[in-house]
C-alpha cells in the first residue's frame, strides 16, 4: 500500500505508505505546499505511492457494492495484483505481531454510551501491530502505515474489535474514490512508478483527497509503534443509557513520550519498528489511553477526510495496557478480522460508507487466506535481543 499515508515520506512500497504522525494528538492543519507545480511530474509520482500506501494500509472495503463494480472480489483481486500473493498471510497489513493486555475503564465513558467496556473495570485484549503492504517480508519503513487493531472482550459475551491506524484523517471519502485512485496508482511497469498524468486526473476530479494529503503530511511521525497515536478515523454512534444517541469518533494517545522519527541513527535492520516494539514490551508495560471525541451537530459523520473541528469535547475514558507479545504463529489474533462492525449494545456504526467496505472486505481476505497453507512470519519475538 502506498497511496495517501499520513506521517512520511510518499516511499512506502506496495502500497504501505504512510503520511502522517502517528504521535500527534490533535489535526494539525497547516496549509501544505501545492500539490502540483514546479516538479509535477516528479510530485505527482510521489503522491500516487502515498496513496497506494493508504490503500494498503486500509485493505478493508466494501460488501454492498455494486456486482459489476466494486465487489469485495475484485478489490481484493487488485491488491494482490500489487501487492503479490504471499500464503495464509492478510491481503493488506500482511507483517505483523500480536500482542495482549487489557483495558483500564474510569468509567468516564458511561455517559457517551451504555457499552459495558466503559463500565469501571477491567476487561482483557488481544491485538495485532501491523505495517500497511501485502508482503509479509518487506523492510520496515518509517513512511509505512502502522496499523493497531484490538479485540476487547466483554464480561457479558459480546466483543469490540476496531482497526486503527497512525492517520489523521483518511484520504478517501467513499468506496468508488478509494477504487479509482488503487487503480490510478498502479505502477507502470516500465517506470516502476505511478503514470503521473492518471495522478492528476485523480486529484482533479477528488478534491477532498488533495485536502486531505495536506492534512496527513502536516503530521510528522514518531519513531516506533510505541509512541505512535492511533486514530479510529470513521465516524461511530454512541447511545446512552437513556437513549441518547451522539456521533463520536476514537484515538489511542501514548502514554510513551513522542520521539520524532529521525531522531534515531539513520542505519535500521530490516525489521527494526518490530524489533524495537518487542523489546519494549518485554522491558515494561506500553499504554495508551483511550480518547473519545464528541461530535456536534452539523458535524460531517461519512466523510473519513475531513476533521471535525477543534474545541470538540474530548474524554478521556480508560488505558490500554499491553504487556505482552508473540508471534503470529501462536496467537489467536492471527486469524481475527479486525472487523470494525464487530460493536456491543451502546455503539453503532454512522452512515460512512466506507465502514460496510471495510468490513466486507475484511471478510474476502479471510476466506481466501484461510484455507491456505501458513507460512512462518518475518516477525519472532523469541529471537529479538540474541
Amino acid at each position: 500500500m502506498a497511496p495517501l499515508a499520513p506521517d512520511q515520506d510518499p516511499k512506502t512500497p506496495h502500497g504501505s505508505g504512510e503520511l502522517a504522525s502517528d504521535s500527534d494528538t490533535a489535526p494539525v492543519e497547516k496549509r501544505a505546499p501545492p500539490l502540483l507545480g514546479g516538479n509535477a511530474l516528479g510530485r505527482l509520482a510521489g503522491i500516487g505511492v502515498l496513496l497506494l500506501g493508504v490503500v494498503g494500509a486500509f485493505l478493508y472495503l466494501g460488501g454492498w457494492l455494486s456486482p459489476r463494480k466494486l465487489t469485495p472480489g475484485r478489490f481484493v483481486d487488485e491488491f494482490e495484483r500489487v501487492n503479490g500473493e504471499y500464503s495464509g498471510f492478510r491481503r493488506n497489513h500482511a507483517k505483523g505481531v500480536c500482542v495482549r493486555g487489557y483495558f483500564d475503564s474510569n468509567g468516564q465513558g458511561r455517559r457517551l454510551s451504555k457499552a459495558v467496556v466503559f463500565r469501571t473495570g477491567r476487561v482483557p485484549v488481544i491485538g495485532r501491530f501491523s505495517l500497511g503492504g501485502g508482503d509479509p517480508y518487506a523492510g520496515d519503513e518509517l513512511s509505512t502505515v502502522r496499523g493497531l487493531g484490538l479485540q476487547f472482550s466483554l464480561s457479558d459475551g459480546e466483543e469490540w474489535r476496531t482497526a486503527m491506524i497512525n492517520l489523521p484523517v483518511f484520504p478517501f471519502k467513499d468506496p468508488q474514490a478509494f477504487y479509482d485512485n488503487l487503480v490510478a496508482s498502479q505502477p507502470d511497469p516500465k517506470t516502476h512508478q505511478p503514470d503521473p498524468a492518471k495522478l492528476a486526473a485523480f486529484l482533479a476530479n477528488n478534491p477532498e483527497t488533495a485536502r486531505a494529503l495536506g492534512i496527513i503530511k502536516s503530521h510528522a511521525p514518531s519513531s516506533g509503534f510505541d509512541n505512535s497515536t492511533f486514530y479510529g478515523l470513521n465516524v461511530f454512534r454512541f447511545t446512552d443509557a437513556e437513549g441518547t444517541s451522539m456521533p463520536v469518533r476514537w484515538a489511542l494517545l501514548p502514554v510513551q513520550p513522542f520521539e520524532a522519527a529521525g531522531a534515531t541513527s539513520a542505519t535500521h535492520d530490516k525489521n527494526f519498528l518490530f524489533d524495537a516494539l518487542i523489546a519494549s514490551i518485554l522491558q515494561h508495560p506500553l499504554q495508551w489511553h483511550l480518547i473519545i471525541t464528541a461530535g456536534q451537530p452539523g458535524d460531517p459523520t461519512d466523510d473519513a477526510t475531513i476533521p471535525w473541528p477543534e474545541g470538540r469535547e474530548q474524554v478521556d475514558v480508560g488505558t490500554l495496557t499491553l504487556d505482552s507479545v508473540e508471534s503470529e504463529e501462536t496467537s489467536p489474533a492471527r486469524d481475527i478480522n479486525f472487523d470494525p462492525l464487530v460493536l456491543p449494545a451502546g455503539m453503532a456504526p454512522s452512515d460512512d460508507p466506507l465502514l460496510s467496505a471495510r468490513s466486507a472486505i475484511y471478510s474476502q481476505s479471510f476466506t481466501r487466506r484461510a484455507g491456505e497453507t501458513k507460512e512462518p512470519s518475518a516477525i519472532r519475538p523469541a529471537e529479538v535481543g540474541k
